[in-house]
């Protein structure tokens, strides 16, 4: 029978490119799997963190086996490639970091002493390997753990993309369902056979099938199919394949799976087993505070449980492919999920940059296929930030194809960066579509969200369209009074999103929304609001130990499960004599209770709003009831709010109208400037952008220059994403997003950098 053998402890970690170890370098640091190099450089924003190529080592015995079996080494991702030796033989190398992938060692196992294992795992830039250029730390590390596998010689393939040797494809027929049941087999003569089991929840047997190892495909009917309704009742039954010889088990792999149907019409929106269903959820990314992508099976789970608790339906995983224990958690929660590959925000002019696109769509399709949570495969985000390149439309027409011939039973789906022209040739290739929008945050009021995707509807009633990404960052320790765009308040970001719940559970032709982003997560360019390395829009902290007040207005809107929360604990001191205080809640109707004493009751719809709410010498106790429900906050009265609350004046940004006339006041200054001038010693466009971020003056002018084109306050800090690029380079992206550039732009540009001296 098969051994799976857990491979992640006494590894040794050489951070520095020192070449394959010869012998056991125990001189290296000690670490046990999953691990990344990056887990505290790729948060803490102090600088670039580290990216190359890193060494792990471990020795060991061979496993025991029977005569003709064999071994194989699983590894579940390494990032972003991975190149396996054994007794210093090269056995595998994988280009890809967010899949896994397998090797037969037996021949080159030492069956007596010890042997050496030695990985190499690279996370640098290479212009063949997704993700190029993307918003979030590209961690580094054998970061899913490593396993053996020890196989008799006949057995299900484990040499086929990491796929695990059985497919499962259910179609609803009636109240029952035909199950096409699909293994690959490897090794195996007349003398084995196959046999299918099927489980249902209770582990009570209700098929079985048996077949001849060499056509081992046959369909099963179920006459009565209890359905997988997603949250509502994820049921699953189990697969298992066997492979036997005689009278003897020697291989056996066992799936979950379930049993659904499912459609998306453009008007009504996404329908699951016929029933509509409004698709309102959240994105991830798989990071942790200090930890980096390095993950266990727990920590995935727990990630599961925080969206079943904030009643989200569907879950974007961005912009990668997740862990299998995270499908898996999806697939018990019944989570309707986005599933996708990292050809994301720009598209490599290497040629041999596709071939990998598909080769990690592949891996995707095949390891994933059994879960009944993917409904649909995402084939790129943001593609087009840095412009639609010759050959882009042909390699998303050649990916569309490729999914409908690996899986035809699911949808295939594009994310847009907010300013993809309506006539771009990358709509309609995908069945359906979505839009990365952040009106109210980067540019423009929160209102035009609505406007914007009505006027979209209108235009192209037959596209499906959703919201795949929307939010604002929202850091706890500010706490304004009037909450402003840009303020990086959690405040703003609760508003922000109390307006898109709305108007987002209002429209029903919207298939999916997924805010962006449940957790905060890594981003080493980033320094935005006092906070460096990170991401905060998310509804949780990276640590997982705060929900934000945005969390618990999305609890008002999605859950079932009752609750009431009260808003502004971290605004816990406050000036005046009277406060306003906000409620969330999913219950009819809220009682606020001031010091103990009834202060008012009201019908409640999500979002109860009590003001002139009285505030005593010293603390003051506030409570709100909802049914059985309760929740409570203490304030104190001071004489002077607390500075800590506002965002420091350095972090400040103005409204976008400075930077929109920047052209304007630049081009008045530079009247006599008619061509373009290189001096030496000075910058100009053909700087990139990492060396014009390192002068504050010039890179001031770069922010100001983007801002203008783009009609979005652009950040230095998140300009370090096309660090590569030159100021020529960012002009061709602009204009790839369909933004007309200001009159003799470059020229302008050019001649302010010209002041600056290096």
């Amino acid at each position: 029978m098969r051994q799976v053998i857990n491979f992640d402890h006494n590894w040794y970690f050489q951070k520095e490119n020192t070449g394959m170890p010869e012998t056991l370098p125990e001189d290296w640091e000690a670490v046990d799997l999953p691990h990344t190099w990056n887990g505290v450089d790729g948060q803490d924003g102090r600088g670039d963190y580290h990216r190359g190529i890193c060494w792990y080592a471990k020795s060991f015995k061979a496993p025991k086996r029977m005569e003709g079996s064999r071994v194989y080494v699983e590894i579940l991702a390494a990032a972003l490639s991975g190149r396996v030796y054994v007794n210093g033989t090269e056995a595998v190398y994988h280009e890809g970091g967010f899949s896994s992938f397998r090797a037969d060692i037996t021949d080159l196992l030492k069956e007596n002493g010890e042997n050496l294992m030695a990985i190499e795992v690279d996370n640098s830039q290479k212009s063949n390997i997704y993700p190029q250029m993307a918003d979030f730390t590209f961690y580094g590390g054998l970061y899913r753990g490593v396993n053996l596998i020890v196989v008799s010689e006949a057995h299900f393939d484990l040499d086929f993309f990491g796929a695990p040797g059985l497919k499962i494809t259910p179609k609803v027929t009636g109240q029952g369902a035909m199950l096409s049941l699909e293994a690959w087999v490897r090794n195996a003569d007349e003398n084995y056979t196959v046999r299918y089991e099927i489980k249902n929840a209770l582990g009570v047997t209700e098929a079985e099938a048996w077949r001849p190892a060499d056509a081992p495909n046959v369909q099963q009917f179920l006459p009565e199919a209890h359905l997988w309704q997603g949250v509502d009742d994820p049921y699953l039954y189990t697969c298992t394949a066997s492979l036997v010889r005689r009278n003897e088990v020697v291989d056996e792999v066992t799936q979950r799976f379930g049993i659904r149907e499912f459609s998306v019409d453009p008007e009504k929106g996404f329908f699951l087993n016929g029933r509509p269903m409004k698709l309102r959820g959240v994105s991830r990314h798989q990071d942790i505070l200090y930890r980096g992508n390095a993950l266990t099976r727990e920590d995935h789970y727990r990630d599961a449980e925080l969206i079943r608790e904030v009643g989200a339906n569907t879950v974007r995983l961005a912009h990668y492919q997740h862990s299998q224990d995270f499908y898996d958690a999806c697939d018990a929660y019944g989570f309707i999920v986005w599933a996708e590959i990292p050809y994301i925000s720009t598209q490599s002019d290497d040629p041999a940059a596709h071939e990998n696109c598909r080769s990690q769509m592949k891996d995707l399709i095949y390891q994933s296929y059994n879960h009944p949570s993917i409904c649909f495969w995402g084939i790129s985000n943001e593609i087009t930030i840095c412009g639609e390149k010759p050959g882009m439309a042909e390699n998303h027409r050649d990916l569309n194809a490729l999914v409908k011939e690996l899986d035809d039973t699911r949808l295939t789906t594009i994310a847009h960066v907010s300013v993809t022209p309506e006539d771009s040739s990358l709509h309609d290739i995908t069945d359906i579509e979505s839009y990365n929008h952040y009106f109210g945050w980067y540019g423009g009021e929160y209102t035009k969200n609505e406007e914007w995707l009505d006027q979209y509807h209108s235009k192209y009633p037959k596209r499906c369209i959703g919201l795949s990404e929307y939010g604002a960052e929202g850091i706890i320790t500010y706490q304004p009074d009037e909450p402003k765009c840009r303020d990086y308040s959690e405040a703003y970001q609760a508003e922000y999103h109390e307006h898109m719940a709305k108007i987002l559970m209002e429209r029903e032709y919207i298939w999916s929304s997924h805010v962006w982003n449940m957790f905060d997560f890594g981003c080493a360019a980033r320094n935005e609001g006092g906070v460096a390395g990170r991401n905060n829009k998310g509804l949780v902290t990276l640590d997982r130990k705060i929900k934000k007040e945005a969390f618990y207005l999305y609890k008002a809107y999605w859950s079932t499960e009752p609750f009431v929360y009260v808003c502004g604990k971290r605004y816990a001191r406050r000036a005046d004599t009277t406060t306003t205080v906000k409620v969330y809640s999913n219950q009819p109707s809220v009682s606020l209770y001031v010091g103990g004493r009834l202060f008012e009751t009201k019908e409640a719809d999500k979002i109860v709003i009590f003001e002139h709410v009285p505030l005593g010498e010293g603390f003051t106790t506030v409570t709100a009831k909802a049914g059985s429900c309760t929740d409570s906050l203490t304030l104190e009265k001071v004489a002077e709010k607390p500075r800590i609350y506002t965002l420091p004046q350095e972090e400040e940004e103005d409204d976008n109208a400075g930077a929109v006339n920047w052209f304007d006041q630049a081009a008045a200054e530079m009247a006599n400037v008619t061509s373009l001038e290189f001096p030496e010693g000075y910058y100009s466009i053909n700087d990139t952008v990492d060396d014009i971020l390192k002068n504050k003056d010039a890179s001031n002018i770069l922010s100001n220059s983007i801002s203008a084109m783009t009609g979005m306050k652009i950040k230095g800090s998140m300009l370090k994403m096309v660090g590569q690029k030159t100021l020529k380079d960012m002009a061709d992206m602009v204009g790839g997003m369909g933004q007309d550039l200001p009159e003799n732009a470059m020229l302008i540009l050019n001649a302010q950098l010209n002041k600056i001296k290096k």
